[in-house]
């Protein structure tokens, strides 16, 4: 599996070769017994370049998963073990910047050998197709092939800035939403389903907005800039609206919560070291739920 991947990461069998430090005869050997034993056809060879087939890139999906997971295993019985290697870390872009960022530098000072990747984005990372050790989602989770850590609750709110207020006037019952401009999440339906608590128990409404975005930052500055009246996690415009450049609305209405703040990741008889340190320094961190209120 190891002369295998070195070939498709390389691209040549000289250059694995190279790196490997064996002969290209003897990779090339190497391959065709892999080849003949599983009966089929791993890579594409010509005189210029080598491609994987379909059952080539599926075999090195798992090759690596299973290295790694030895190499993980061979690690986690090391008395003292130090977590290292790089982790890749999905966040969402506003919640990951405002607020898991200022959490980095103590992580990094405990674990200074653990290498950080880190990407935003508020799309939902197929971690295990994108080779993703861990992510950080404020949203409910149905894919039952990850392992799911609650961090902390989330409470949602309805707010908009004075400036929209002063132009459009108070929205008092959720009904009068109907004649406002509501910001929306593209692409995350749920997200654009409101919920209030009225006479008659827990009810639903659906905005339809005139502007949607896919990043919950640009719906908070559009907010800010007196576009719209947005509904969005208590720790993001909490600071804005103890500060009154937004205004809580409905407050009499609003159902508060939301899909809690968690650490997914993919299962695995062995959790790597780095993943379970990050992850707990995350719990560590979200423990007490009033300095999430306190965020920058």
């Amino acid at each position: 599996m190891g002369v295998y991947l070195a070939v498709v990461e390389e691209g040549d069998f000289s250059a694995a070769a190279r790196r490997l430090r064996m002969t290209p005869s003897a990779v090339s050997k190497i391959i065709g017994r892999l080849e003949s034993r599983l009966g089929v056809r791993l890579l594409q060879r010509s005189t210029r370049r080598i491609s994987l087939t379909a059952e080539g890139s599926t075999y090195a999906e798992s090759a690596r998963r299973i290295l790694n997971d030895i190499k993980e295993a061979e690690i986690a019985v090391q008395p003292g073990a130090e977590p290292r290697g790089r982790l890749r870390v999905s966040l969402p872009s506003a919640f990951g910047h405002r607020l898991i960022v200022p959490m980095l530098p103590a992580f990094i000072d405990r674990h200074p050998a653990v290498e950080l990747e880190l990407m935003f984005t508020d799309a939902i990372v197929d971690l295990l197709a994108e080779e993703t050790d861990v992510a950080v989602r404020v949203a409910a989770h149905s894919d039952s092939r990850l392992v799911v850590r609650r961090l902390a609750p989330n409470r949602r709110v309805i707010c908009a800035s004075p400036r929209y207020l002063e132009r459009h006037g108070m929205p008092t019952t959720p009904d009068d939403l109907q004649g406002h401009v509501c910001l929306g999440v593209t692409a995350r339906g749920g997200l654009n389903i409101w919920d209030f608590d009225g006479p008659d128990g827990l009810q639903s409404m659906r905005i339809r907005s005139p502007i949607e975005a896919n990043s919950t930052e640009a719906l908070r500055r559009l907010a800010l800039a007196g576009i719209g009246i947005i509904r969005m996690s208590e720790i993001l415009v909490g600071p804005d609206i103890k500060a009154g450049r937004l205004t809580a609305l409905l407050t009499g209405y609003n159902h508060p919560d939301g899909a809690p703040i968690c650490a997914v990741y993919p299962p695995g008889r062995i959790l790597s070291p780095r993943v379970r340190v990050f992850v707990d320094f995350l719990a560590e961190q979200f423990a007490n739920p009033p300095w999430l209120h306190g965020a920058p």
